[in-house]
């Protein structure tokens, strides 16, 4: 530790004025009092230092001192990483619960890797001229995923020696004598400042999707691998549930969960249910490809701050690897509220509703690690970091700064709707208020790996769901009879679009995933019925007659069959609409 030291000289809640710190910098980590409590400088004046610190602050006096540790908040980054639930400054919990019981101490100090565990190192190279971001070998950290250990950023130059063998975090495994001529020791383990994004070579355009087997969302408002969403909603929508979904279903080979100012009991579900649910994707547990930050509403309100940063910059290092992550943040408006705390007690002047008047910039910073990149290194990895962040409106009113702010920056919305969730819909998910900016970028891949019916199939689906809305006032003012029969059929198509395709159980184990091959084949369905019933509604059958054939039930049951069997499943259906279609036009024929 540094010995730049100064006093405190005032303690507000989770802010502390030191004096005597003229010697540190901006965003220095310091251990306050003899406790040693986090805190990091978040402001200078002259010789004093404002301090957000980490932890309860409650029983703090001017003239304790104050230590600054001359780096800034760093993650460590390395093995050990995977299935690990951290707080927000990356301690981690069961290290600490071993240590301390079940009750976190303030001050205490554990580091984020553990430095005992010994790991089993696989060298891919000896020798050579290496560079930033170039993989030097591998470690199988979980039976899932395969761990590169890369050349940190900014060191290149010749590979003296690198050896396969076991070897602890802190071990040194080999030596880089770098282009300055200083010999570089290189250990499992890297460190990286949390405010600080990871560098990378090229950002590529958005046009992949991140399948995540949700109708709603892969259908009408898909977001891309690399993109950024939002899921806005009022209490009891289902933002959290929408949020375990992605997590168990996305296309992401690495998971990094943030619950950041929620609930505990949400959080506790969460740390239960992970290691129960058996990946899709790997037949393991989830929690094999997971990373967990956990800093819930009881936890100190400055350490949600850090919460996110700690969980995009893990992310990254993850990315960098060349896998594709999806970081989930539940919830930004916490986050939010912890900016608006400290920035009230740093006497700043206040934004919108007392929010700062960085609110924007500061969500935007965040928002923009996002991306698919390709790596530094010679081999040109691509890595994907996808970001859905949560936001909490009081009341669920989308006007509030958090959600304003959210919107002007991200390019996927999913509008959760209180009145949906209420009547049993879910996702709850509002198609006529949500949108998705990556629907035009990616209809070439849709055309290409699913169906070159794909993006016409979704924007009739999407204009029907619209006619409705608009037939629904007409129904409200004259009634149902008033409806030409082409109409009404619409309205009986669009509600087997909402109940029968958009509506998901989540807790169903054949009706939880759906992959675009299924999607394509369930919205083929729905229109073929639709079109075949508009073109006996021209033959003189009653409209009557075809909303209420039984064949009806066979389709909106579709959900419920097999992947493997629902092609077959789309034949029969087919065969059995046309042919009790065509029992009803000879039964009309018949009658005239």
């Amino acid at each position: 530790m540094s010995n730049k030291c100064g006093t405190i000289k005032k303690v507000s809640g989770p802010l502390v004025i030191a004096s005597g710190m003229r010697d540190a910098n901006m965003y220095d980590v310091v251990r306050v009092s003899s406790l040693g409590l986090v805190g990091e400088i978040i402001e200078m004046h002259g010789d004093e230092a404002s301090i957000q610190v980490y932890e309860e602050t409650s029983g703090l006096g001017p003239g304790e001192e104050v230590i600054s540790t001359g780096a800034p908040l760093s993650v460590e980054l390395g093995p050990g990483l995977i299935r690990s639930i951290y707080d927000g400054i990356q301690r981690p919990l069961d290290a600490i619960m071993e240590k301390a019981g079940t009750n976190l101490e303030r001050g205490i100090n554990v580091p984020a890797l553990r430095r005992d565990k010994i790991w089993s190192f696989k060298a891919d190279m000896t020798s050579g001229r290496v560079e930033a971001g170039d993989i030097l070998g591998t470690v199988e950290e979980t039976d899932v995923v395969l761990h590169k250990i890369m050349v940190p950023p900014g060191c290149a130059g010749e590979l003296l020696e690198l050896k396969s063998g076991d070897y602890t975090v802190t071990d040194t495994i080999g030596k880089i004598k770098t282009d300055k001529g200083d010999i570089y020791e290189i250990t499992l383990m890297q460190k990286w400042p949390v405010r600080v994004g990871r560098p990378y070579r090229e950002k590529l355009s958005p046009d992949v999707p991140l399948v995540t087997g949700q109708r709603v969302i892969d259908t009408l408002f898909p977001i891309a691998k690399g993109g950024v969403g939002t899921v806005p909603g009022p209490f009891g929508s289902g933002k959290t549930v929408v949020q375990h979904q992605l997590a168990k279903w996305a296309d992401a080979d690495i998971v990094v969960y943030i619950g950041c100012g929620e609930r505990g009991n949400e959080m506790t579900d969460v740390l239960n249910e992970f290691p129960e649910i058996k990946d899709p994707r790997t037949g393991k547990t989830l929690m094999e490809r997971t990373v967990l930050i956990a800093n819930t509403s009881d936890m100190p309100v400055a350490a949600r701050e850090a919460s996110i940063y700690t969980g995009i910059t893990i992310a990254e290092y993850f990315r960098d690897m060349g896998y594709s992550v999806v970081l989930l943040a539940d919830s930004t408006s916490r986050w939010a509220e912890a900016l608006r705390e400290m920035s009230g007690r740093l006497e700043e002047m206040p934004g919108e509703e007392g929010y700062p008047a960085y609110l924007g910039s500061r969500l935007a910073g965040f928002y923009e690690r996002a991306g698919r990149v390709v790596s530094t290194g010679s081999d040109a990895r691509i890595g994907a970091l996808s970001i859905v962040g949560a936001v909490s409106p009081q009341g669920g009113d989308i006007s509030e700064p958090v959600s304003q702010a959210t919107l002007r920056i991200v390019k996927v919305y999913w509008g959760l709707d209180s009145s949906l969730a209420y009547s049993r819909h879910f996702p709850a998910i509002n198609w006529l208020k949500s949108y998705s900016l990556y629907i035009d970028t990616m209809e070439k891949w849709y055309a290409e790996n699913i169906s070159p019916d794909w993006m016409p199939q979704r924007h009739r689906i999407m204009a029907l769901l619209q006619e409705e809305a608009e037939l629904d006032e007409i129904v409200k003012l004259v009634g149902m009879d008033a409806l030409v029969a082409s109409d009404r059929l619409k309205l009986e198509v669009a509600r087997s679009i909402r109940e029968d395709y958009l509506h998901q159980d989540a807790f169903h184990e054949i009706d939880t995933y759906a992959s675009l091959e299924k999607q394509c084949i369930m919205m083929r369905l729905v229109l073929k019925f639709y079109d075949l019933s508009s073109a006996a509604l021209k033959d003189g059958v009653s409209i009557n007659k075809i909303v209420s054939i039984p064949v009806r039930e066979r389709i909106g049951r579709i959900k419920y069959v097999a992947e493997d069997k629902v092609e077959a499943e789309y034949d029969s259906i087919v065969a059995e609409l046309m042919e009790e279609l065509d029992a009803l036009k000879k039964e009309g024929e018949a009658d005239a």
